[in-house]
């Protein structure tokens, strides 16, 4: 039999139920993340790093939707409209704010879309268009043309910037204080999903001279199918922040902080 509370001065909060992938927040380490799973009594929260973080489930201490809760595993009732988006961000409901001048300029069509499916409502919270760059070994010229300034920012996401690398080297060109070009270790914008998210264990090594895409399709399986029905079946398949690596996680908010930090002076 369950004790009866005869304290009505402790606050009572709803129990929740969550399942692996519930957005939630620790209140008092405003940790926010997604649920990895249930263990006893305590809760594993994925941050958007990748980190695992674990607590003990304290009634009050976690919020599910905004709302202090009592989170349990499983499902406690329908399921609400979702406030969380799926960057991990709360989901303000408003208008789309009217475009800035300042713009994230990525490599491709995929950076473009993935984007859109993570970050969508972020961007359009903060006025942010995001834009194709039409080819990269002229950034500089690219930068010129943009004309940045204090409230013209302009955020560019290079794949494959490591050391050595062409982007790196086409990177390097580019020197403005109102400019930042960032980007990930990855060949192309698929590394950067989970693997586990396509349903391989590992995103195959392709050499160099051959097509990335089709040496992916190739060594999974998919020999013969187009990249963009697989790109497709993949962007379906994402659907948080938890699903991508951290660096790409990083870069893409990085970005989104310095086009909107719009110096005034």
């Amino acid at each position: 039999m369950q004790p009866i509370d005869l304290d009505p001065r402790r606050p009572r909060y709803p129990v929740v139920g969550a399942v692996h992938g519930t957005p939630i927040t620790h209140l008092p380490t405003r940790t926010v993340g997604v649920v990895e799973r249930f263990l006893n009594s305590q809760l594993e929260v994925k941050d958007r790093t990748g980190y695992v973080h674990t607590f003990t489930v304290v009634p009050g201490e976690f919020a599910i939707d905004g709302v202090a809760c009592h989170p349990v595993f499983g499902s406690t009732r329908s399921e609400p409209e979702r406030r969380i988006s799926a960057s991990g961000s709360i989901a303000v409901r408003h208008e789309a704010r009217v475009a800035r001048a300042s713009r994230i300029l990525v490599e491709g069509v995929h950076d473009a879309e993935l984007l859109e499916k993570i970050w969508g409502d972020d961007l359009r919270h903060e006025g942010i268009v995001v834009e194709r760059l039409d080819g990269m070994d002229d950034l500089a010229e690219v930068v010129r043309d943009f004309r940045p300034g204090p409230t013209r920012r302009l955020g560019i996401l290079l794949d494959h910037l490591v050391v050595g690398s062409k982007e790196s080297r086409v990177a390097a060109t580019v020197q403005h204080p109102h400019v930042l070009v960032t980007g990930t270790p990855y060949v192309d914008v698929w590394q950067a999903v989970r693997p586990s998210v396509a349903g391989i264990e590992a995103w195959p090594d392709v050499p160099m001279g051959e097509s990335w895409k089709e040496g992916v399709l190739a060594r999974v399986g998919r020999g013969g199918q187009h990249p963009g029905q697989f790109w497709r079946e993949l962007l379906a398949s994402v659907t948080t922040y938890a699903d991508l690596f951290p660096p790409l996680v990083g870069a893409i908010e990085q970005l989104i902080d310095f086009v909107t930090e719009i110096d005034e002076g």
